[in-house]
Order: C-alpha cells, then sequence, then structure tokens
C-alpha cells in the first residue's frame, strides 16, 4: 500500500498518536499547565501576611483565596468537559489563559478580600480549570506507546514549578508589594495562552489530505479515457455537489457523555480516586504545624515540604517510565494501587515520628509515594475509557474529586482543633488511602478481570453506545455509501461512452477495409489505450 501521497491519489491512513514529533512541544505545553495549575495556589500563599495587613483580615479568610482556585479547578469539570466537546481544546485554552491573567491583573486592583475572592479566586481559578483539562486531553491524543511516559514528564510540573513560583513569589513582594506580585503574576499566567497556541489538533491537515487525495482517487479509477479527463473532473465536481445536496446533516456531538458511567472500570476508579482524596492531601497540608508542635525550628519545619518536593520532580518521571514497560502496561491499575498503598502505609508508619530525622525519613517516603500517585492517575483513567471519553470522564471525575476535596482537608483541620494530636490524623489519612489502594485492587481483580475470562466478547455494534464519536461514525458510513453509489452511476456512463467510442471506430474501420485502405496502425493503439478489449482489435483488423 505504501505511504499516502495524496498527489498519487491514494488514499491516506488514519490518524495515529505519532508518539513524539509535535507531541514533544504539546509535552512541553502540558508540563507548564500542569505547574500553573497546581502550583500556583499553593504559590500565592506568600502574599496572605500582606493581604491581612491591608484588608484586616484573619488567616483563614485570605487562605479562602486558594481554596477557591482549587474549587473552581476541581468542581469546573463537567463545564470544561462541554466547551472541549463542543469548541475544541485549543479555543477554550486561549479563553483560559486570557481569564487566568486578567483575574490575576484585576486583582492587583482591589479594594477588598470580596474582590479578591472574585478575581483571584473565581477568575483566575477558571481559567487554570479551563487550560489544565485541555492539556491531559491533547496530551492523549498525541501519545499512545508512550502515554505512560509523557504523563509522568507532564505530572513532573507540579513540584518544579511549586519549588519555583514560591520563591518568585517572596522577591516579587518584597521589591514590588503584593500589587505588582499580583501583576507580574499575571502576566506570567499569559504563558498559557502560548501554550493554547501549541495545542494543534491531530487531524487538522489530515482531513485536507483526505478530501485532496478522494478526488484524485475518483478521477483516476472512473474515468480511464485520457482525453476527457478536464470532462471528468467536472462531472467528478458535479457528483460532489450532488453528494452534499443528498448528504444528511450530522448528529451533534453529546456535550457530555454519561454513557461512561455504564462502563464498570470508571466507577470502580471514581470510588477509589474520591476515597484516596479524602485522605492523600492532608499529610502535606498539616506537615509543617506538625514539625513545629515536636519543637522543630521554623526554617527546618518548612524545608521538609522543599525535600517533597524535590523528590516529587524524579519521581513521577521515572514512574512514568515504569508503567510504559511491556509487561507492566496492562497491569498499570494494579501500579497505581500499589502506589497509594506505599503512601497510606507511609503515613501510617510516621505517625508516631517524633524528632525532625524521623521526619525527613517519612518526607523521602511520601514523595515518592506522592509523585508514583501523581504520575499514575489520569494514565489509568485513559486507559479505562479511552482518549476518545477522556474528555467527559475526566470532567466527571474532577467534579467528585472536588467533594472529597472540601470534605477530607477540613475534616482534619477539625479534628486537630478538637482532639490536639496528629497522631490520630496520619493514622486517618492513612488508613482512608490504604482503603482506596485496597479498594481498586480487589474491584478491578474481581469485577474486570474475571469477568472478561467469564463473558464472551461481545460483538461489535457501531450503534451501540451512543457517543459522539459512533454518531459520527454512522454519518460517515451513509456518506460512504452514498459516495460510492454515485462513483457507480459516474462509472456505468463512462463506460457506455467508452462502448459508444468503440463502435464508431470499428464503423470507420470498416468502411476503410471495404475500399480496399490499410486501417493505421494508431487506430489499434489508441482503442486498446481507451479501454477497449483485445477482441475488439483483432475483430477491427480482420474487417
Amino acid at each position: 500500500m505504501g505511504s499516502a501521497d495524496p498527489e498519487g491519489g491514494r488514499l491516506p491512513p488514519p490518524v495515529k498518536p505519532p508518539d513524539g514529533g509535535w507531541g514533544w512541544i504539546v509535552l512541553l505545553g502540558c508540563f507548564v499547565i500542569t505547574g500553573f495549575s497546581y502550583a500556583f495556589p499553593k504559590a500565592v500563599s506568600v502574599y496572605f501576611k500582606e493581604l491581612m495587613k491591608d484588608f484586616h483580615v484573619g488567616y483563614s479568610d485570605t487562605a479562602w483565596i486558594s481554596s477557591i482556585m482549587l474549587a473552581m479547578l476541581y468542581g469546573t469539570g463537567p463545564v470544561c468537559s462541554i466547551m472541549v466537546n463542543q469548541f475544541g481544546c485549543r479555543p477554550v485554552m486561549l479563553i483560559g489563559g486570557l481569564l487566568a491573567s486578567s483575574g490575576m491583573i484585576l486583582a492587583s486592583f482591589t479594594t477588598n478580600i470580596i474582590e479578591l475572592y472574585l478575581t483571584a479566586g473565581v477568575l483566575t481559578g477558571l481559567g487554570m480549570a479551563l487550560n489544565f483539562q485541555p492539556s491531559l486531553i491533547m496530551l492523549g491524543t498525541y501519545f499512545d506507546k508512550r502515554r505512560p511516559l509523557a504523563n509522568g514528564l507532564a505530572a513532573a510540573g507540579s513540584p518544579v514549578f511549586l519549588s519555583s513560583l514560591s520563591p518568585l513569589g517572596q522577591v516579587l513582594l518584597e521589591k514590588f508589594g503584593w500589587r505588582g506580585g499580583f501583576l507580574i503574576m499575571g502576566g506570567l499566567l499569559l504563558n498559557c495562552c502560548t501554550c493554547g497556541a501549541v495545542m494543534r489538533p491531530l487531524d487538522m491537515g489530515m482531513k485536507r489530505k483526505k478530501e485532496k487525495a478522494q478526488d484524485k482517487y475518483e478521477a483516476k479509477e472512473m474515468l480511464p479515457i485520457g482525453g476527457k479527463s478536464e470532462e471528468g473532473m467536472s462531472t467528478t465536481d458535479g457528483t460532489k455537489k450532488a453528494k452534499k445536496a443528498k448528504k444528511k446533516p450530522k448528529k451533534g456531538k453529546k456535550l457530555l457523555d454519561f454513557s461512561i458511567f455504564s462502563n464498570r472500570g470508571f466507577i470502580i476508579y471514581t470510588i477509589s480516586k474520591f476515597i484516596l482524596v479524602l485522605g492523600l492531601f492532608v499529610p502535606p497540608i498539616l506537615l509543617v504545624n506538625y514539625a513545629k508542635d515536636t519543637g522543630v525550628p521554623d526554617t527546618e519545619a518548612a524545608f521538609l515540604l522543599s525535600i517533597i518536593g524535590f523528590i516529587d520532580i524524579f519521581a513521577r518521571p521515572a514512574c512514568g517510565m515504569v508503567a510504559g514497560l511491556k509487561w507492566v502496561r496492562p497491569h498499570v491499575a494494579y501500579l497505581f494501587s500499589f502506589s497509594m498503598l506505599f503512601n497510606g502505609l507511609t503515613d501510617i508508619c510516621s505517625a508516631r515520628a517524633s524528632n525532625y530525622t524521623g521526619l525527613v525519613i517519612f518526607c523521602v517516603f511520601f514523595g515518592i509515594s506522592y509523585g508514583m500517585v501523581g504520575a499514575l492517575q489520569f494514565e489509568v483513567l485513559m486507559a479505562i475509557v479511552g482518549s476518545q471519553k477522556f474528555s467527559s470522564a475526566i470532567g466527571l471525575v474532577l467534579l467528585i474529586e472536588a467533594f472529597a476535596v472540601l470534605i477530607g482537608p477540613p475534616s482534619a483541620g477539625r479534628l486537630v482543633d478538637a482532639l490536639k494530636n496528629y497522631e490520630v490524623i496520619f493514622y486517618l489519612a492513612g488508613s482512608e488511602v490504604v482503603l482506596s489502594a485496597l479498594f481498586l485492587a480487589m474491584a478491578t481483580y474481581c469485577c474486570l478481570n474475571r469477568g472478561k475470562k467469564k463473558e464472551p466478547p461481545p460483538e461489535q455494534n457501531p450503534s451501540a453506545g451512543g457517543g459522539s464519536d459512533t454518531e459520527e461514525a454512522e454519518s460517515d458510513v451513509q456518506e460512504a455509501e452514498e459516495h460510492s453509489s454515485d462513483n457507480h452511476q459516474l462509472a456505468h456512463s463512462t463506460d457506455n461512452a467508452v462502448v459508444v467510442a468503440s463502435e464508431e471506430a470499428n464503423h470507420v474501420a470498416e468502411e476503410q477495409s471495404g475500399e480496399g485502405g490499410e486501417c493505421p496502425k494508431g487506430d489499434g493503439e489508441v482503442l486498446a489505450r481507451d479501454g477497449c478489449n483485445a477482441d475488439q482489435t483483432v475483430e477491427k483488423d480482420s474487417f
């Protein structure tokens, strides 16, 4: 078959993830977007003390800025899915970058804390949400075989940006104040627009190549008469216009595909992820205060988070490489379960750490396990639902996680205030993470793997599922059938023209032979080249 050559009339093959090429640029953009989305809400906390002085509010009031950002990042998942399915990833990301930047710029001119909630919280949080989800969708579009590695490298943006944005924010605060710092941070968020601009749709150029190759293919296959190529091309154009007139309108794409809830793997993943988020973020949030209560100095206590971030930077790409191995990738769900189990046991074993050395050891193991979880969470979801339904799946998952984020850390803080004991909190958080790991592993083995062995493979039915891709496929099949019928009619008319031309040539040959003249050799050659068979040529010569 060879490679696709539109000029030669051969149809290009279906679009496949390139696993490289422009995909590396997409990966870089996803790296930046992931870093801003996860690190920015935490980096803003360096401005909280100045905000408390200027607006005369407490720490809990300023902490709502980061909470609102995270709530928008998780809670607006379905909205992002609808916009991506309706307009595509690139336009949504460009709008998101403008919203995120304008939110921080407007926040630099605010005069009260409520205005900060609306600008830095709602507007910037919504903008980052509109960037984060489409970037993951594009990453799954460009990578297939190397997708685990790509997810791991993209996830490494979170610790890298966290370790750089916080010191940068402190420098900006000292030189320009919090208003100047917000203004400059808003300018930095304009890089999200640059990242959105490089998210080129994979099939944008392939559609044009297919249309051009289809025209060449029709002209080559249906018009064997060389002298009538121009007439054939005009006939082909007329056929295409008639086909477009008879073409039925395509069914609209589903804005949010709820059919993924019929996927048992997706249900299992969603439940385990909800339980996981209840306890996953609790230890790093309470770690600094826990260290201070044990007598660790403030600077050394703050350095514990830097240890977690540094280990996390290397753990995520390394875990992505391991998950991409041939003998590991089919069992990536179990690797994800192991990473959660590792993280939960780390929390439980470190609950009794009472000195700085024990906390440093906890941070090392927690950074490894936390990086593994971060690298695998979206890879497992892509493997379960596929890239076509990933846009709807991630939106619904993030919405469910938003409830867990609002329940887990605040509940842990209240327990600390009531019990004055961090040990119980670490036990509780670790138990929740271990429970999510055991549930995912056992449910995957009992409900999915054993079910696949017992159930026969289902027959492929293009009308089942009701997804937007299936509906488009049905429309394309109808279009192909109509197109083939038009091609058949055109080919039939062309064959009739050839027969008439051959009969006229034979009649002229008969007259020439009746007069005693010889038939020129060129006539026979023309007839053979124009599509007449050998019998016709011999019969003409016999006359």
